[in-house]
């Protein structure tokens, strides 16, 4: 039962994450950070675990365990999400903490991660070609309402007279009969 949960949990977990649930905001992301994943107990010089990183219970991590995993967990928010370590090595070295770079001033998402091309092709539509395509738009649409109304009133004119020709040429036959 308890290894079903596991399944269960672990694949809510990866819907979550890997769902799309999220993808395309700019304001919020979900990321695994996998820096505990291979990461092993601490050993001692002597070959038993190192205490220190835990608390009395041997079970929830001291101030230095805490310590250790925010660093782990902050380096790895650092590195971009393909390239993510996944193991601490509780070594206890304040140095090894990593800032943001030039580069890269952000936490990296799975957007982010993916590198630019370097031949990247501009496909921005310039401002004024908006501009452009309107006013031409509302010309064609002038033109072609024109030619509509231009053809019908033509069409009408014609009906018009052939009828007041056939009408007075039937008024004359009439009279001459």
């Amino acid at each position: 039962m308890n290894e079903m949960k596991k399944v269960n949990r672990d694949l809510q977990t990866e819907r979550l994450v890997y769902g799309g649930r999220y993808d395309g905001r700019q304001d919020f992301a979900v990321l695994l950070q996998p820096f505990f994943k291979n990461s092993v107990v601490p050993m001692v010089e002597d070959g038993t675990p190192d205490l220190t990183f835990f608390s009395v219970d041997c079970f929830h991590f001291s101030e230095r365990g805490h310590a250790e995993m925010a660093l782990a967990l902050w380096n790895n928010m650092l590195e971009p999400v393909d390239s993510k370590q996944t193991y601490n090595n509780f070594t206890y070295d304040r140095s090894k903490i990593q800032c943001p770079t030039k580069e890269h001033p952000f936490i990296f998402t799975r957007i982010n991660s993916t590198p630019l091309p370097a031949d990247c092709p501009n496909d921005a539509v310039p401002a004024w070609a908006a501009a452009v395509l309107a006013v031409g738009g509302l010309i064609i649409g002038w033109v072609v309402t024109w030619m509509i109304f231009y053809f019908r009133e033509r069409k009408n004119r014609k009906r018009n007279e052939s009828t007041e020709i056939n009408g007075t040429n039937i008024c004359y036959k009439i009279r001459e009969l």
